[in-house]
């Protein structure tokens, strides 16, 4: 089932666009979003948020436009654009109960289940905790909420790998409930380990969004990793 459709989107900067980005992303599957630094992701998810006005293009949540439809779609959402930041000196519960109170989907059972899962101290604040801990916190809340989706830019930056696998190995035990994962990224083994999808982008420009498996078909040589093969894709091969 189709629960993001991305159609068209453009973003104009002086000296960067978005270039009609398309793509769509499906319940039950985990896609990465890849691409160099730069190469328009954030861009993209703040325009699929909201955070920015795209100059053309449509963003469908559960087949609902998002314009119009906001609140109620970021109600079944979670998203992050980084960790934890706000209320750094407030305890983890009581940003959970501030949070608790924009949702009428918010479902302490749930809260209580990924605290325990993810092993955060709901006493610590976010300045206590270590980036690992602050992005698993953004996911916990999001989840107390039923989310059905979650849009993640660079979850995995700046953590130690034993944080970074703990994370992907977390976003596997969604996907089994049904959850759709969009997150971007620049390290493609996080994609190898866990993603379904691939969404690549170069430029302000969609190269290629489909299943891993056909990605690799499509433009891996034989032998070469997903790593490999973006190397030589980025070091010229697609842009001519």
């Amino acid at each position: 089932m189709a629960i993001v459709e991305v159609r068209d989107l453009e973003k104009k900067y002086p000296s960067f666009e978005l270039d009609k980005i398309s793509f769509t992303l499906e319940s039950g599957r985990i896609t990465g979003f890849i691409g160099r630094n730069g190469a328009g992701k954030t861009t993209t998810i703040k325009s699929m948020l909201g955070m920015i006005r795209p100059d053309a293009g449509t963003v469908r949540y559960f087949g609902m436009p998002f314009e119009g439809s906001e609140a109620d779609i970021k109600k079944r959402i979670g998203y992050s654009t980084g960790s934890v930041s706000w209320y750094p000196r407030k305890k983890i519960r009581d940003i959970a109960d501030i949070v608790k109170r924009f949702y009428d989907t918010w479902d302490e059972a749930a809260f209580r289940k990924y605290l325990k899962l993810f092993e955060i101290d709901e006493m610590k604040t976010p300045l206590e905790l270590s980036e690992g801990m602050k992005v698993k916190a953004n996911l916990m809340l999001a989840l107390s909420h039923k989310a059905e989706a979650l849009i993640l830019d660079e979850p995995t930056s700046g953590l130690d790998p034993f944080s970074r696998n703990e994370l992907l190995n977390i976003f596997l035990d969604l996907k089994k409930e049904g959850l759709a994962v969009f997150f971007s990224t620049h390290i493609i083994s996080d994609i190898e380990k866990c993603a379904d999808d691939i969404v690549y982008i170069s430029r302000g420009k969609v190269i290629a969004a489909m299943a891993k498996d056909d990605f690799a078909l499509q433009y891996s040589h034989p032998g070469e990793s997903l790593e490999e093969t973006m190397l030589r894709l980025e070091g010229g091969a697609i842009h001519g």
